[in-house]
C-alpha cells in the first residue's frame, strides 16, 4: 500500500470515528432489517458511488445526514447513548409506531410525522405534518408514497400505495392507490397515469 493510500484510508477513518458507536447497535437491533431498507434507499439516492458494504454506507449516512439519524435512532433507540457528537434535525418529530423500511426525508425541517403506521419505501419532504385531528384519529400511509413540501395529511384517513401528494396540498379524506392529489383541499389530478379532475 502506498503512502498516499494510507493517509487517504486514515482520513476516512478519522472522518467516521464520531460515529462509529452510533453505528454499532445497529448490529444487534430487531429493526436491522428496517435499517438495512433504509441505507439501500438513502444510498440509491444520496450517493454517487456506492459504499463497499451497508456498514460503510451506514457510517457516511449518520455522519453526513441529520434526518437519516433521526430516522435511526427512530429505529435503533440505544443509540442515542451514543449520540452525542451526532447530533439530529431537532425539527424533525417521528411519533408513528410503525414506519415501514425504506422512508427517505428530503430535508427534514419543521415536519412532524404523526401517523398511525407508514408502509414502505416512502418518500417525505421538508414542511409536511402528518398527525391527528383528534385522540387517536391518525393517518395510515401505504407503501410507495411521496409527501411532497409543505402538505398536511389529517385525519383517520387512508392513504393508499403509490399515491404522490403534491406540495402544500391539504388532505383531509381518503386516497384511492396509484393516483396522484394536489389543492386545498387535495383532489385527484392524476390516476393510473391518465390526467384526471376528481374529488376525493
Amino acid at each position: 500500500m502506498t503512502i498516499s493510500r494510507l493517509v487517504k484510508r486514515m482520513l476516512r477513518v478519522c472522518r467516521y470515528a464520531g460515529v462509529v458507536p452510533v453505528a454499532i447497535p445497529y448490529f444487534r437491533s430487531d429493526h436491522r432489517s428496517e435499517v438495512e431498507a433504509d441505507i439501500e434507499k438513502w444510498g440509491g439516492i444520496v450517493f454517487d458511488e456506492k459504499p463497499k458494504s451497508d456498514f460503510s454506507a451506514l457510517l457516511k449516512l449518520l455522519n453526513d445526514y441529520k434526518e437519516f439519524r433521526n430516522l435511526y435512532y427512530f429505529r435503533v433507540p440505544k443509540a442515542r447513548w451514543f449520540s452525542l457528537f451526532c447530533r439530529e434535525e431537532p425539527t424533525l418529530h417521528l411519533q408513528t409506531p410503525e414506519i415501514g423500511g425504506g422512508l427517505f426525508i428530503q430535508h427534514g425541517f419543521a415536519t412532524i410525522i404523526n401517523a398511525e403506521k407508514i408502509g414502505r419505501d416512502c418518500w417525505i419532504n421538508q414542511q409536511v405534518t402528518v398527525g391527528h385531528s383528534g385522540k387517536g384519529r391518525r393517518p395510515v400511509i401505504g407503501d410507495g408514497v411521496k409527501i411532497r413540501a409543505g402538505a398536511k395529511v389529517i385525519g383517520k384517513i387512508t392513504v393508499g400505495d403509490d399515491v404522490a401528494i403534491g406540495a402544500n396540498a391539504v388532505v383531509v379524506k381518503d386516497v384511492p392507490p396509484h393516483c396522484t392529489v394536489a389543492g386545498v383541499p387535495a383532489k385527484i389530478v392524476r390516476q393510473d397515469g391518465v390526467r384526471v379532475d376528481k374529488p376525493l
